[in-house]
């Protein structure tokens, strides 16, 4: 499953996976600041910040999957099938197609707090990249060192939601994330306490015993968590 991870101590750190049986020809793609972006149904951006990321290029356009601007704004895309709704054009706000946002969002906001005003004033519209090529259904990250927000295209327009834990993943919507993390309040990245019985003195018998519980955790796994903290 594909996921989106932030990461801070003293330097900030953004990425994802992408967690899919084919490859889309995808590659590092750099776009400078002087490059068009010639959008669908707003002005075209000839000048913009500069861009990094995955992307395929068609027709010598960039097409984005994630992607990171020169003042550390990141964005990814991840899989939401069934739940994405792209709009009708509407006269009161900026009309983008989903493959545009990214650059848009990254060529022309410096924060996430920028980033997240435009977005209250953003219709994502039903418009392909051409004939042959689809619309993804995606939700995005939006993150730089200090904040973090998850926008999800629905029926009644996009939905912000600020995102403390800085992780993100395909389906469900974001609400469902939040509240499935309460099924893993025992996690713990300490040695676990014994909270079973006080007449059996209980220990862990190896480090990292705290995340058993967290989905895909195994004995290798804890093997490998076991390595991690002893160097």
């Amino acid at each position: 499953m594909c996921t989106s991870i932030t990461y801070k101590n003293e330097n900030f750190y953004f990425g994802r996976n992408m967690d899919i049986e084919c490859s889309f020809n995808e590659k590092v793609v750099v776009t400078p600041r002087k490059f068009p972006f010639n959008l669908k149904r707003y002005e075209d951006m000839q000048s913009h910040y500069a861009l990094i990321g995955m992307a395929t290029v068609i027709d010598d356009y960039p097409l984005y999957a994630e992607a990171t601007n020169e003042k550390g704004l990141s964005i990814a895309g991840l899989n939401f099938p069934g739940n994405a709704v792209y709009l009708e054009e509407k006269e009161d706000r900026f009309n983008i197609t989903p493959f545009e946002l990214i650059p848009w969002v990254l060529g022309t906001c410096v924060t996430v707090e920028e980033a997240k005003a435009v977005l209250q004033e953003t219709n994502l519209v039903n418009i392909p990249f051409n004939d042959q090529i689809p619309l993804a259904s995606l939700h995005w990250m939006i993150a730089d060192r200090n904040y973090c927000i998850v926008v999800e295209p629905m029926e009644d327009g996009l939905r912000i939601h600020d995102n403390p834990s800085g992780v993100l993943t395909n389906n469900p919507p974001f609400e469902f994330h939040k509240m499935n993390m309460t099924n893993y309040l025992n996690l713990t990245a300490h040695y676990p306490e014994n909270r079973f019985s006080l007449a059996s003195k209980l220990k862990p018998y190896g480090v990292g015993m705290g995340g058993i519980g967290l989905p895909g955790m195994c004995r290798q796994h804890l093997g490998l968590l076991e390595q991690l903290f002893i160097k």
